[in-house]
Order: C-alpha cells, then sequence, then structure tokens
C-alpha cells in the first residue's frame, strides 16, 4: 500500500500542479480490507510531508464495493478558478469513468 499511496499523491499534485507549501491537509479513507499500514504513514515516511496535517479513515462496507480502494481529500491554498483535475488509477477508474 505504502508504494500505490504515494504514487495516488504524486500523480494528483502532478496533474494540479500542486506544490507541497499549498498543502494545507490531507485525509484519507481506505476500504476495510487495507490492514497493513496507513496511507498517511506512506506519505509521511516517503514524501516527508512531516508538516502536512492527514488523517485516516475507514470507507462504508457496501456489497459490491471496490476492494483495496484509498480516496484522497486534498485540501489547499491555490487559486480558486484553477480547475480541479481528479485521479482515479487502476481499477479506480471504474468508479468515475467520466472524470478518469
Amino acid at each position: 500500500m505504502f508504494k500505490d499511496t504515494v504514487i495516488l499523491i504524486e500523480e494528483i499534485m502532478r496533474r494540479n500542479g500542486l506544490k507541497k507549501e499549498n498543502l494545507i491537509s490531507i485525509f484519507f479513507s481506505a476500504t476495510k480490507d487495507l490492514t497493513a499500514a496507513y496511507p498517511a504513514e506512506a506519505v509521511r515516511k516517503e514524501m516527508e510531508f512531516d508538516d502536512v496535517p492527514m488523517m485516516c479513515f475507514q470507507e462504508m462496507e457496501v456489497n459490491g464495493s471496490l476492494p483495496k480502494c484509498i480516496r484522497v481529500a486534498i485540501f489547499t491554498n491555490i487559486d480558486e478558478k484553477q480547475e480541479v483535475k481528479h485521479v482515479y488509477l487502476k481499477e479506480a477508474k471504474n468508479l468515475r469513468p467520466d472524470l478518469a
């Protein structure tokens, strides 16, 4: 999970032109089947985001939902007119094909 979480955050930041200093906080949710580590732990250790507040939550368990899924909400200081580019990787692309 460490590698995939870092890849997701890096891709969100790349597509949206974000820099570490723009970040206010990051919230993660993960499905119940992800138990090896917290997504925030991966970002703190691998990306050195020690000064960015992060929280992790468990996703609702819904029949037929996508397994092993991490969702992210990043709160930033950017121009409010900047278009947000949503990122869906791997099987998560099936969740919102209109945005992926």
